[in-house]
């Protein structure tokens, strides 16, 4: 019996439209594997039932990742618990916020803190985003008006982030982030918001919106699926190293004292 072979292999494999779709910011949700899968090769545990949301929990279970598309308004909750350096603490994005962009924070939860303080509008002010004061807030737009972030401090000196995007049709989603949000996880958001680089989608996943602009592109299954792997190898690789890492840090506690008489004779 000849074992048929799978149109992904080989010279016969054929390949498929897809759309490079800017502002990223309007592309729609995406796969959602692509955080999902990026967290399951850092370490984290899937807890999602079967059929139900998605449910991703950090290896010490102090944070957590879900999507709800079966809910109204639906869409992506990280929820971190309080430890020694944070208070409680949660970030909402709307189920249409582009997987790429919500990535720029859920893959800041695998890394380790950077030691420089976090500047939130510097990748916006990098990407020429217009700025002004705004009350007792601070609000950033960008150049085709269709993406905002905004701070607003309230009179118990909390701050609160909103950030969204919006064409004329509606189209669009919203985020915020509660005054416990580590700035550094908000600042690797707003770098990927701010990005101008274009995001793909596949045949009919394209937003109908008059404001993106959209270039076809033909791309084999198996190019797909090595970006893919790329990005989850990557992944692997500084989870191997993190924990290297800590399996050869010099011990600092004392270790049993020795007489000068050397060991116990044996009997």
């Amino acid at each position: 019996m000849k074992r048929k072979q799978w149109q992904g292999w080989g010279s016969d494999e054929q390949a498929e439209q897809h759309y490079l779709i800017q502002p990223r910011t309007l592309a729609g949700g995406g796969d959602v594997r692509h955080i999902s899968e990026f967290l399951r090769a850092s370490g984290w545990r899937d807890k999602s039932k079967t059929g139900g949301p998605l449910l991703m929990q950090s290896p010490d279970a102090t944070i957590r990742v879900t999507y709800d598309p079966y809910v109204l308004p639906g869409g992506w909750t990280i929820h971190g618990k309080a430890d020694g350096l944070n208070s409680e603490w949660s970030a909402h994005l709307g189920r249409q916020a582009p997987v790429e962009i919500v990535a720029g924070l859920t893959d800041a939860l695998t890394r380790s803190r950077s030691a420089h303080a976090p500047n939130v509008w510097a990748p916006l002010q990098e990407q020429k985003w217009h700025t002004r004061l705004d009350g007792q807030g601070y609000q950033a737009t960008s150049p085709d008006s269709t993406t905002w972030m905004q701070y607003h401090q309230g009179v118990d000196g909390s701050g609160m982030w909103w950030a969204g995007a919006q064409d004329k049709q509606g189209n669009g989603w919203t985020a915020h982030f509660t005054p416990n949000t580590p700035m550094h996880l908000v600042q690797a958001f707003s770098a990927e918001l701010a990005s101008p680089d274009p995001v793909m989608r596949p045949r009919g996943r394209v937003p109908m919106s008059a404001h993106i602009r959209t270039w076809s592109v033909s791309v084999k299954p198996s190019q797909l699926s090595a970006w893919q792997q790329a990005r989850i190898t990557a992944a692997r690789a500084a989870t191997w190293a993190r924990n290297s890492a800590r399996s050869t840090r010099p011990r600092t506690s004392a270790r049993p004292y020795t007489s000068a008489g050397g060991a116990r004779a044996r009997r």
